[in-house]
C-alpha cells in the first residue's frame, strides 16, 4: 500500500481571505435570539462588515434600522444597512440616511429594491429615485458613506439584456459606489465569466462574490427562481433523500459551499460575502476550512 504525502485540498491555506456576512432583521423574540447568537459566533472572525437586509417595499425599515444601530452600538463590527428606493420619496430616504449616519453607520448597501407584491414591476415613487444608480448618487451627496451595490452574474430578471445589466452596474459604480456584491451562484465559472465581462466593460471596482450555503434545498430553489440563479442538476441529486436528515444535509451543504469558495480562491478571489440566513454554523465552518481563525486565537498562537 503506497502512502501519499499530498495535503488535503484545504490544508495550509494562508488564511488571507476577507469575509463579510449578511443578516436579516428578526420578526420574533426567538428569531432575535438566533440572530444575536449568529453574530456572536461570527464576530471573532473579524469580518470586513456585516449587512442587514431591507424588506420588499421597505417593509422592514424600522426593524432593519434597530438591528443595524444595535450592531453599531454593541459590537466591534462595521455595520452596513441595506436601503432601497421602493415606495419612498427622496426626502424619506434622506431622513433614513441621516438617522443611520447619526447612529454611527457609515456603510450603505444601496439597492433599487423589490416591489411590495411579488410579481409586480418596479415603479419609481413620484418624488423618489428612478433606480439604484440614482439612489447611490443621492446618498453620496448626503453623507460620505461607503456604498455597496448589487451585481448579477446571471443577469437581473428584469434586465433587457446582459449588456444592459452590465451598463447599469457601471452606472451605479460611476455614481459613487465603492464595490459590488453579487447575487449568489453555485458554479465558479459563472463568477469568473462575469468578472471578465465587467473588466472588459471598463469596470475596475471590486466585485465580491455572494455565497449562499444551502441549508434548505427547496427554499433555495424558490429563491433562485426569483432572482434568475441557475441551480445545477447535480445539486438536486446530492440533496435528494436528505429531507429527514438535517445533520447530513448540513454536512453536504458545507462541503459544496466550501468547494465553491476554494475554487474561487484558486481563481484569485480573496473577498467573500456570505448570505447567512441568520445561522452561523455553515459560514463559520467554511471560513475555518479557508484558513480563517478567530482573531484572539490567532494572536495567541502567534
Amino acid at each position: 500500500m503506497t502512502q501519499s504525502n499530498e495535503a488535503p485540498w484545504f490544508a495550509d491555506l494562508a488564511g488571507d481571505i476577507r469575509v463579510s456576512f449578511e443578516f436579516f432583521p428578526p420578526k420574533t423574540e426567538k428569531m432575535e435570539e438566533q440572530l444575536w447568537s449568529a453574530i456572536g459566533t461570527l464576530t471573532p472572525l473579524a469580518p470586513q462588515f456585516v449587512s442587514v437586509t431591507y424588506g420588499a417595499g421597505g417593509s422592514t425599515r424600522e426593524r432593519t434600522h434597530n438591528t443595524v444601530a444595535r450592531i453599531a452600538r454593541e459590537t466591534p463590527l462595521a455595520a452596513a444597512a441595506h436601503l432601497t428606493c421602493v415606495a419612498a420619496s427622496k426626502d424619506e430616504i434622506a431622513a433614513v440616511a441621516d438617522a443611520y449616519w447619526e447612529a454611527g453607520v457609515r456603510h450603505i448597501v444601496a439597492l433599487r429594491g423589490d416591489p411590495p407584491q411579488a410579481g409586480e414591476r418596479f415603479q419609481p415613487h413620484p418624488q423618489g429615485y428612478q433606480g439604484a444608480a440614482d439612489l447611490v448618487q443621492g446618498l453620496a451627496k448626503r453623507h460620505p458613506f461607503e456604498i455597496s451595490v448589487a451585481a448579477y452574474p446571471e443577469i437581473h430578471p428584469e434586465a433587457a439584456s446582459a449588456q444592459s445589466d452590465i451598463d447599469n452596474l457601471k452606472r451605479k459604480l460611476d455614481a459613487g459606489a465603492t464595490r459590488a456584491i453579487t447575487q449568489f451562484f453555485f458554479e465558479p465559472d459563472c463568477f469568473f465569466r462575469f468578472r471578465d465581462t465587467a473588466a472588459a466593460a471598463g469596470i475596475d471596482a471590486e466585485i465580491i462574490p455572494g455565497i449562499m450555503p444551502v441549508s434548505n434545498f427547496a427554499a433555495v430553489q424558490r429563491m433562485s427562481a426569483m432572482c434568475n440563479t441557475s441551480v445545477p442538476n447535480w445539486m438536486g441529486r446530492l440533496f435528494d433523500g436528505l429531507d429527514d436528515h438535517p445533520a447530513a444535509r448540513q454536512l453536504v451543504s458545507a462541503t459544496l459551499a466550501a468547494e465553491l469558495c476554494r475554487k474561487l480562491y484558486a481563481g484569485g478571489v480573496r473577498d467573500l460575502h456570505f448570505y447567512t440566513l441568520n445561522r452561523a454554523e455553515l459560514s463559520y465552518a467554511i471560513c475555518h476550512m479557508l484558513g480563517l481563525r478567530p482573531k484572539a486565537q490567532a494572536e495567541v498562537a502567534a
